[in-house]
C-alpha cells in the first residue's frame, strides 16, 4: 500500500521540512544538517540538550523542526569549513521531532562558552511547525549558570517569572544531559522573542 505524504497546499511547516529533515518523512536523501553540533573529538564539556515540543493542547508534536546555533568553549562561531573539520566543532544544528520515536529532539553539543563577559552561554534555538507561517526564536540558558544567567541582559529583559521557560535543566542521575521542553502556548508557554 501507498502511504501519501503531505503536499505544498498543506502548512508551511511539514512542507519546508521535507527538504531540511527528510529523514522525518523517511525518504532516502539526507539532510545536510545533523544533530551534531560537536563531534567527539571537539574540545568542551560534551553535553546533550533533548526535549519535546508540545501544542496548545499540551500533545506533543512529532512534525516541528529544531535548529540550534551556538559557539565553542571559548565563544568563537567557526569561521570555514577547515576549522570545522579540524575541530570537530560545526556550531549548528537541525534536527526533527519526527525523527525519534518519542517524538524528541537529541542534539549533541558542548557547553558553549560566552560570546561577551556579560552574556550567559547560551544555545539559540529556531522553531518551525505545522501551522505555522513564521518560524519562532527562543534561547536556552543552563541551570549550572546561575551567576552568569543573572548577569546576562537578555534573560534579565524577561519577565522573573518567564524566565524558567529558558532554562535548561539537568536530568536526574546524568552529569551531561539538559532537558529543555518547549511549550507553544498555556500557563508553560516558552519565551520567545521578536526578532
Amino acid at each position: 500500500m501507498t502511504t501519501l505524504k503531505q503536499t505544498p497546499s498543506q502548512t508551511v511547516g511539514p512542507y519546508f521540512a521535507y527538504g531540511l529533515c527528510p529523514q522525518q518523512y523517511d525518504f532516502d536523501y539526507k539532510s545536510l544538517f545533523t544533530s551534531v553540533i560537536a563531534e567527539r573529538e571537539a574540545a568542551g564539556e560534551h553535553i546533550t540538550i533533548v526535549g519535546q515540543v508540545f501544542d496548545g493542547d499540551g500533545k506533543v508534536v512529532g512534525d516541528a523542526m529544531i535548529e540550534m546555533s551556538q559557539v565553542d568553549p571559548n565563544g568563537h562561531f567557526p569561521e570555514s569549513r577547515d576549522e570545522i573539520l579540524k575541530t570537530g566543532f560545526c556550531g549548528f544544528a537541525r534536527v526533527g521531532t519526527g525523527t525519534d520515536p518519542h517524538k524528541r529532539f537529541i542534539v549533541q553539543t558542548v557547553k558553549p562558552g560566552r560570546v561577551s563577559p556579560d552574556e550567559a552561554p547560551h544555545v539559540n534555538v529556531i522553531l518551525t511547525m505545522r501551522g505555522m507561517l513564521l518560524h519562532t526564536f527562543t534561547r536556552i540558558y543552563f541551570e549550572d549558570e546561575a551567576q552568569a544567567n543573572e548577569r546576562d541582559a537578555v534573560l534579565a529583559a524577561v519577565p522573573a517569572d518567564r524566565r524558567g521557560t529558558l532554562i535548561a535543566r539537568r536530568e536526574p542521575n546524568s552529569a551531561n544531559v539538559y532537558r529543555f521542553d518547549i511549550h507553544m502556548q498555556g500557563d508553560k508557554e516558552t519565551v520567545f522573542f521578536d526578532l
